[in-house]
């Protein structure tokens, strides 16, 4: 990667580590769900004028509209909700940390549901440092008692497992359709989705709100959500898919930051250990790093 692209990476890592501080902030004043309603819908005019402003063409299909319906249900709707929910029992950091999971996650959901992605050895040993890691941040009580504090912790687990999903659910039904109005299409999915679920169990959502938790609310669908979209598709373009992975590690000392800086939040050692097990997993799920090691083994043998 050069310097350019390292930069739009490091920016990436910061808007959506900023989502979960964000959140946090409109936690204060707003349910979870309101806040996942909050997040696509006015996310929506601005990516619209994104996709105007560029010239992207807007499907008709009925299907392709579907496949945006289920997109939006497991990029958006369910993993938001599970996370934002699960904020309300742990710190931001901590679940921006269990969040880091996803990219394992992924890789073995497209290996056991993709032909041309096979799982293979390395992402099964992967997989497993993942959940080391996991067992790691959750500790001993997770056996020996269940509390609402794990339930919020495997909340941010699920919403990891609905990202791996969607991601295979993308590959197979909307591979053929531009990125950024697939980005658009799954956040109209996700607002259609959620506009019922939230008045059935919030009820209608109060506007009545301060000026700080507004700002967390715009926050979240403007730089978490537009400037996040249009930075990962310009990184995929420009960098691969296999770079563009690096940012699952990059966005948790961002959350851990600003969680430390502005919510007097702190991590606990067995989060940092954790951390360590799930950034192992991922480094052995991507494989780059031991493939350079072995290979300057092997030139230095010669």
């Amino acid at each position: 990667m050069d310097m350019k692209t390292i930069a739009m990476l490091l920016l990436l890592a910061a808007v959506w580590g900023g989502s979960f501080f964000f959140a946090e902030v409109a936690l204060r004043e707003v349910p979870p769900l309101t806040i996942t309603l909050h997040r696509v819908f006015w996310a929506i005019p601005v990516l619209a004028f994104v996709v105007w402003f560029r010239k992207i063409p807007v499907p008709c299909s009925f299907r392709v509209w579907g496949s945006y319906l289920g997109m939006g249900a497991l990029n958006n709707a369910i993993p938001f909700s599970l996370i934002f929910w699960g904020q309300t029992q742990i710190d931001s950091g901590l679940a921006s940390i269990l969040n880091a999971t996803t990219a394992m996650f992924g890789a073995v959901v497209a290996g056991v549901l993709l032909v041309d992605e096979p799982l293979t050895q390395k992402k099964i040993i992967g997989a497993g440092l993942g959940v080391l890691g996991v067992a790691c941040i959750m500790g001993p009580e997770v056996i020996t008692g269940f509390s609402l504090g794990n339930m919020a912790q495997l909340a941010v687990i699920g919403a990891a497992l609905s990202y791996a999903f969607a991601g295979v659910w993308g590959k197979l039904l909307l591979a053929e359709q531009p990125p950024l109005m697939n980005a658009l299409g799954m956040l109209i999915g996700s607002t259609v989705l959620m506009i019922p679920i939230v008045v059935a169990i919030d009820g209608p959502p109060n506007m009545d709100l301060s000026l700080g938790v507004w700002g967390a609310l715009l926050g979240l669908a403007t730089v978490s959500t537009v400037v996040a979209y249009v930075l990962y598709f310009a990184i995929l373009a420009k960098s691969g898919a296999a770079n563009l992975m690096l940012v699952t590690l990059l966005i948790p000392p961002f959350a851990i930051g600003l969680g430390v800086l502005f919510l007097g939040e702190r991590m606990e050692l067995q989060a940092w250990v954790g951390f360590a097990v799930i950034a192992l997993g991922f480094a052995v799920t991507d494989g780059r790093v031991f493939a350079r090691f072995s290979q300057k083994e092997h030139d230095s043998a010669q």
